[in-house]
């Protein structure tokens, strides 16, 4: 049975989607069968990928809220072993729809139940706030991988995260976990990342990742030729740290 996996913050710009993008993309390259799931109205996700968002047949909102089988809604990527639900516009006005559901926090759950089969990963993008999205995210995922820059202004969410997924765990999905937490954007030269990385592990004991995923002009440049960047630029910097966290993860399963 394959593990479902959500990258959540609900902070913007902390590298959310590019984890997840490479992650997956890294995942896959190993020889592990990769499903990417974009419940981001940006679809970044998808587009990081190589997959048209204007051009889609159906997508997670049909998923969600047409009741469209996720089977259907499913595309094979150019990448190896690497799969994706897309995500379009539409997505924008789901929560709203959502909200009428009777079991509006299972809904993404349910869609990925006969995926789950067929998959060794299932790496979900979600969107970076606290909405319905969201939380179809964490009830429906094993685990949480949490992406923080390293900077003072990320601490000041790390509590109202942590509420969160108390929240998710108390009311819709009692076996969610942290799976680790992933410093990004980071600048040895910095004195300041060296103190946040402290911080953050005193409040994730033993949860933190050895791996930093550097600042990168490449990581940046990667999306707008919708490549990862471990395929766009695969002896960057960059590239060989989502390896690297790859192996770091997979060594913990």
């Amino acid at each position: 049975m394959g593990k479902v996996v959500a990258i959540f913050n609900q902070k913007g710009g902390v590298g959310k989607t590019t984890t997840c993008v490479n992650f997956s993309a890294s995942l896959g390259k190993k020889g592990k069968k990769t499903l990417l799931v974009d419940v981001d109205p940006q679809g970044n996700s998808t587009s990081g990928v190589g997959v048209d968002k204007t051009d889609l047949q159906a997508s997670t909102y049909d998923m969600l809220i047409n009741d469209i089988p996720a089977s259907d809604v499913l595309i094979q990527t150019k990448f190896a072993n690497l799969s994706i639900l897309p995500a379009d516009m539409n997505l924008a006005g789901a929560e709203l729809e959502l909200a009428e559901n009777e079991n509006r926090f299972k809904v993404l759950k349910k869609a990925l139940v006969p995926l789950v089969m067929e998959f060794d990963y299932i790496i979900i993008d979600c969107p970076p706030s606290l909405g319905l999205l969201s939380l179809n995210a964490l009830t429906a995922s094993d685990t949480l991988i949490v992406p923080l820059q390293c900077e003072y202004y990320a601490l000041e969410g790390l509590s109202q995260l942590l509420g969160t997924v108390r929240t998710v765990k108390q009311h819709y999905n009692e076996h969610l976990e942290l799976e680790g937490v992933v410093f990004t954007m980071y600048d040895s030269r910095l004195k300041l990342n060296q103190q946040v990385i402290e911080e953050v592990d005193k409040y994730f004991p033993g949860k933190t990742y050895k791996t930093m995923i550097p600042r990168s002009v490449k990581l940046a440049e990667a999306p707008s030729y919708g490549e990862p960047v471990i395929y766009y630029e695969k002896y960057s910097k960059p590239s060989f740290a989502y390896k690297k966290l790859t192996d770091e993860f997979l060594k913990k399963q």
